[in-house]
Formats: C-alpha cells, sequence, structure tokens
C-alpha cells in the first residue's frame, strides 16, 4: 500500500511510503483488539476498592436479643449486614485486574487496528520534523495543516524528539508516541494516525515478525 508523503504544511513533497501489507492491509481480528484494549484498561484500574465487613465494623458484640420468641429472625450481633451500620457482605476488596496476553496475540491486535485505520484513509504519513523550541503553537500550526484540528490525532516518532513531545503535552486531541510506544488502544482510541517518515521502518521490525 503507498502513501503520499506530506510535509507539515500539509503538501505532497513528491514522495511515497510503501506501508507493508503484512501491517496495514490484513485481515482484522476483531477478538485480539478486543482482548488487547481490555487488557490495557484492566491493567490500569488501581484495584483498591474496599468496603469494611462485619469484623471490621466498631460495635457492642452482645446479643441484642434473645434467641426465640420474638416473632422475628434470630440476631447475634449488631454489626451484622441486614442492620444499619452493619458490615457490607459480599463487598469488594482489593484486587489485582492485570493479566497477561501472549506477544503474538498483541501483535495481531495492533496490526489489525491499523488495518482498520488504513481501511478508513485514517493513516497519515509525514516526513520528519523538529521545532527549535517546545511550543504548543507550532504544533497547532501542524495539527491544522494537516486537517486535524477538530479530530483525536496520534502522532508517532521513530526517535526521541524532546521538543515535539512537550510542544504537544498540553493538547487534549493530540497525542505523541513514540513507535515502541504503540499500542491498540491509543490506534483505536484516535481518529487519525500520524506517522513520521522515520518511524514506519522500526514498525514493520516489530510487528512483522
Amino acid at each position: 500500500m503507498k502513501v503520499a508523503v506530506v510535509d507539515i504544511k500539509g503538501k505532497e513533497i513528491g514522495r511515497e511510503a510503501n506501508l507493508s501489507d503484512a501491517i496495514f492491509a490484513i485481515e482484522p481480528n476483531d477478538h485480539a483488539i478486543y482482548l488487547d484494549v481490555k487488557q490495557h484498561l484492566a491493567n490500569k484500574r488501581q484495584g483498591t476498592h474496599k468496603s469494611k465487613e462485619r469484623a471490621e465494623i466498631a460495635g457492642s458484640t452482645r446479643k441484642i436479643k434473645k434467641q426465640k420468641g420474638t416473632g422475628t429472625a434470630r440476631a447475634g450481633s449488631i454489626k451484622s449486614g441486614v442492620f444499619k451500620g452493619g458490615g457490607r457482605m459480599f463487598g469488594p476488596r482489593p484486587r489485582n485486574y492485570s493479566f497477561k496476553l501472549n506477544k503474538g496475540l498483541k501483535r495481531l491486535a495492533r496490526r489489525s487496528a491499523l488495518t482498520l485505520k488504513a481501511n478508513d484513509k485514517a493513516i497519515l504519513v509525514v516526513e520528519d520534523f523538529n521545532f527549535d523550541t517546545p511550543k504548543t503553537k507550532d504544533f497547532v500550526d501542524v495539527v491544522k495543516a494537516l486537517g486535524l484540528d477538530n479530530k483525536k490525532s496520534l502522532f508517532v516518532l521513530g526517535a526521541s524528539n524532546n521538543n515535539v513531545y512537550l510542544s504537544s503535552r498540553n493538547l487534549k486531541t493530540s497525542e505523541v508516541v513514540m513507535s515502541s510506544e504503540l499500542s491498540t488502544y491509543k490506534i483505536m482510541n484516535a481518529n487519525n494516525v500520524v506517522f513520521l517518515e522515520g518511524s514506519l521502518e522500526e514498525i514493520e521490525q516489530t510487528l512483522s515478525k
């Protein structure tokens, strides 16, 4: 698949980038995408939720009424979950929500996500660029020139570029990541994925295994 390379003004520069069919034109696996996104969100959960059970409630331990003859159910403790102020029955406990997926499935999920974006014509290739100093306005000008000012965009860098990263950090609708940080969740969460030319080779090496 060939995609025209553009500059930061959004104009074609006469070159084309060759996107590997093994990554950008496969049969998408929706279930692999689902599992990878589910893992990403699960791993972000703190799992620190906790409610007090009857053993942790402060209160008297005396038997609150006689066992028989009251016409109501027997009760031995005011801390029981059936009473107001008692412990919560079967409440949440701290737990770890994370789970593992094998590397092959995660690569398949990323290839599937990139294929969906390619099918939607939501992939752009921009020649490598840099800023002299970190400046949000410069990055906003690039986003506008590419026609992405009202969309969620994900910029993928081939090498660390602190000026570009810092220039984008204040924008809610744009995110800059290294090619090694590219995840299925980030791809699917963006309306458009913008690859800098230098990132394509590393992407192909990583995902074509």
